[in-house]
């Protein structure tokens, strides 16, 4: 694997060892002469990077070595494409498109992608897709990619067993995604304006999280959006502040959670440093050591790792592995 040449300020770059350094397309058994009796080595590795977060567009890849998917699409396809490349992960690993919900700068690039790519399917809820073909120009033939899926109903796709959950937001149907893949569970869970308990109860479980801090109450209160959108970025089916992500990781039981990546921080209302100071305080105040990113052996050895996804460039390539 090749580490991309610039990094994001404040982004946290996993060090990748000699065994990361084949391509992702490679087998998952490597060993060049196993025994007859010896079981076949998998490979556990799990590939993640985010092509933008934030209301220009979202979208990431969640991979392994038999392939992947993308979450959302509301980034063009050519950036993601050339970051995939970039990366040393084919577009044919791509197998399946997820949908949190229906807003443009989540949808904007699926149709293409399904109808240039190949034998990728669409998921989403049914009322995803509704809303989709009655908010957006976009042709329905969209709907002979579908597959329904349905809340807290586990569906499967490669060795991935992933489950959709309910959060609030102002689409016209909303879920976050709970991603179990060799004992490892990624969890993302943008666009919402709190976190209800059934949220709450996959986004506790996680591995690694994806988890929006989206504005500064400050900076929207004394921002220059008109009053009846910083209203309705405040409700709970709006979006969430960084106090309101830092409350709920201050007391959420996460006692699995190695790494978290703050996403759709908004460009007018929100730094990177603000939010990153917000949730690094609550981790700390639960007595958590948090990664600060400067592979020292002490960041090496750190408990927690934070992180704030580009808006609008691609993130390091990221290779999260089983702890045994």
């Amino acid at each position: 694997m090749r580490r991309q040449q610039s990094t994001p300020p404040g982004q946290y770059v996993i060090d990748f060892s000699e065994d990361a350094e084949a391509s992702v397309s490679a087998p998952a058994h490597t060993d060049s002469a196993p025994t007859q009796s010896a079981p076949e080595k998998a490979d556990s590795r799990l590939f993640y990077i985010s092509f933008g977060s934030g209301s220009s567009g979202n979208s990431c890849y969640l991979g392994t070595s038999k392939g992947g998917i993308l979450i959302d699409a509301g980034v063009n396809d050519d950036d993601v494409f050339t970051a995939l490349k970039n990366n040393g992960i084919p577009r044919e690993n791509i197998k399946a498109i997820l949908l949190t919900h229906d807003h443009t700068d989540h949808i904007k690039y699926v149709y293409k992608i399904l109808r240039t790519g190949r034998n990728i399917r669409l998921y989403c809820t049914n009322r995803v897709l509704l809303g989709i073909l009655r908010k957006h120009s976009i042709s329905k033939r969209i709907k002979e990619y579908h597959n329904p899926i349905f809340k807290e109903i586990p569906f499967n796709i490669l060795d991935f067993e992933i489950t959709a959950f309910e959060v609030p937001h102002d689409g016209s149907d909303n879920v976050g995604f709970s991603i179990c893949f060799a004992g490892q569970r990624f969890v993302l869970a943008t666009d919402l304006g709190a976190i209800p308990e059934r949220a709450a109860f996959y986004i506790s479980q996680a591995n690694y999280l994806v988890l929006e801090a989206n504005y500064d109450l400050r900076m929207l209160l004394y921002g220059t959006y008109p009053e009846y959108l910083k209203a309705r970025i405040q409700t709970e089916r709006g979006h969430m502040d960084n106090e309101a992500t830092a409350a709920f990781l201050a007391k959420a039981p996460i006692s699995t959670l190695s790494h978290i990546f703050l996403c759709h921080l908004s460009q007018d209302n929100n730094r990177p440093e603000i939010a990153l100071a917000a949730i690094r305080s609550a981790l700390e105040s639960r007595g958590l050591t948090v990664g600060n990113n400067d592979f020292s052996l002490e960041d090496r050895q750190a408990q927690i790792h934070l992180s704030a996804l580009p808006r609008l460039t691609p993130s390091p390539l990221f290779v999260f592995r089983q702890k045994l």
